[in-house]
């Protein structure tokens, strides 16, 4: 079965709502494969937007970015609808959009596959490694120091310093910030915080929060460790 390469992290998944409130999304329970055809086809910077035929209904889906084309047909399990969606990049309000993780191009329950089609957005496109080094202050402790001994900091409140890879406000009322330090352990290097604070890609921070371990937001999307509530010293 081919699946189509999608781009990682929950923040690629749940969409930012720029002029109102995120509605509270909800998922559909069945483990029924949908099978859709596309009709039409809208690229933009970080979504697929498919309008696609279910048999005889038309509906729209959004994804992260894939190469589609009009007359494919694809498979997907579960989803996140959005009513009354707003698109600020197309300046089009969406009656209802399912967002989704991924497509594939044959059916899921046939191959085995329990979770759905988000449970391959992590492990189609990992996070890269970037290239980065950072002096790490004294009170703080690197990514590999935390990944390493996750179970020590579990709870406490710890300073990590590092590179701002990826940025994603207004998901879920939190900003999504991935940071690097140039370290790891056992290959985990990209690290996870939420925060109310504003930050840009590039930015080099310290940031200071609570250490939770094993969060999962469902999706497919569990982190093994992240931090929580960051503040920037």
């Amino acid at each position: 079965m081919k699946i189509i390469p999608i781009a990682f992290a929950l923040f690629s998944i749940i969409p930012v709502c720029y002029s109102r409130p995120c509605p509270k999304a909800y998922d559909d329970k069945s483990k029924k494969d949908h099978k859709v055809v596309v009709e039409e086809v809208i690229q933009t910077t970080s979504y697929t937007y498919l309008h696609v035929k279910e048999n005889d209904t038309l509906k729209w889906l959004a994804l992260p970015t894939i190469n589609a084309k009009p007359g494919e047909t694809y498979y997907y399990t579960g989803a996140m609808p959005m009513k009354e969606f707003e698109s600020k990049e197309l300046h089009r309000k969406f009656d209802e959009v399912l967002f989704l993780g991924g497509v594939t191009t044959e059916p899921m329950a046939a191959n085995g596959n329990k979770n759905g089609s988000e449970s391959y957005a992590r492990k189609a496109n990992p996070e890269v490694k970037k290239e980065i080094k950072i002096e790490t202050p004294a009170d703080c402790i690197t990514i590999a120091n935390l990944f390493s001994k996750k179970e020590a900091f579990a709870g406490k409140t710890v300073k990590i310093k590092g590179q701002v890879t990826r940025y994603s406000p207004a998901i879920m009322d939190k900003n999504w910030i991935h940071i690097q330090d140039g370290t790891e352990s056992n290959g985990k290097f990209d690290f996870v915080v939420t925060s109310s604070v504003a930050v840009k890609v590039g930015d080099i921070v310290v940031l200071e929060g609570k250490i939770t371990l094993n969060k999962d937001f469902g999706y497919g999307y569990k982190f093994e460790a992240m931090m929580e509530e960051a503040v920037i010293k």
